[in-house]
């Protein structure tokens, strides 16, 4: 008999993923030293990409779907890193923390039909 995995399981097996990204993030974060005022004013920044929501559903999903994939924050560190800038690795690492704490609390990739259907819902 093949097993499989239940959509359930899934799910909490994103949001514990989640969760490990974000607290190793704060830790990362925690070991570099930078400001934690940078980490609170910051942490909730990625989420104004769901301004895109005022145009329509589609628009809003695509620029917030942009703002909370993991290869955001590794480009921003690319490109941050590459100018000298001596803040990539700790703006990056709290938007990593970001995508990490909402996939822990269920906030996932939204389809471009309505906000609330998202990768993580049922």
């Amino acid at each position: 008999m093949k097993s499989e995995a239940t959509p359930l399981q899934i799910r909490v097996a994103l949001r514990l993923e989640g969760a490990l990204v974000a607290a190793i993030g704060i830790y990362l974060y925690a070991q570099g030293g930078a400001s934690w005022w940078l980490f609170a004013v910051l942490i909730l920044a990625p989420d104004l990409s769901a301004l895109g929501y005022l145009k329509d559903n589609r628009i809003g999903a695509a620029c917030y779907n942009a703002a909370h994939t993991y290869l955001a924050p590794a480009l921003l560190w690319l490109v941050l890193w590459t100018a000298g800038t001596g803040l990539a690795t700790s703006l990056a690492l709290i938007w990593v923390v970001h995508i990490g704490a909402d996939r822990l609390l269920g906030y996932g990739l939204k389809y471009p039909d309505r906000f609330g259907r998202t990768h993580l819902s049922r």
